[in-house]
């Protein structure tokens, strides 16, 4: 097995999926997680590389946010299309990063990603609130490479 298949279990990964559509669930922001071992990018830059190659740029509102993990490279980012950016206060993502590597620095991944996410999602309720129009325009599933 490799390390990015052993960075969570099945049941870890549901648990963040749920988290997901969570935090979806009061807002038009849409959230990915993506998980690969290794990349010689700086983990800022592939996270935008990621980014849009899940075309989250596509979103509506421009309010997706990407939070990517590096697992074998020790590395996290999150980053925010550019509806949500123009909203959050300047330090919001490095904020949210803190939460979730205070987690992964006792190796609770899951813990981790699941109140980084639901941190999230409450700012995209308030700038980008459920609409009865709204859809779910990307998937909850995490993605991996």
């Amino acid at each position: 097995m490799s390390e990015t298949e052993e960075f969570l279990s099945a049941a870890e990964e549901q648990e963040i999926v749920k988290a997901i559509a969570l935090a979806e669930k009061n807002t038009s922001g849409e959230i990915r997680v993506h998980i690969e071992n290794h990349s010689d990018t700086p983990p800022i830059a592939r996270a935008r590389e990621v980014f849009d190659a899940l075309k989250m740029y596509k979103t509506k509102e421009r309010n997706g946010v990407l939070f990517y993990v590096g697992v074998s490279d020790h590395t996290f980012a999150i980053i925010g299309d550019a509806g949500i950016d123009d909203v959050v206060e300047s330090d919001f993502w490095e904020c949210t990063k803190d939460v979730v590597i205070s987690y992964f620095k006792n190796k609770q991944y899951k813990e981790g990603l699941v109140q980084g996410i639901l941190r999230a999602g409450e700012k995209l309720k308030v700038f980008f609130p459920y609409d009865s129009n709204d859809r779910n325009e990307l998937s909850n599933e995490i993605s991996k490479s």
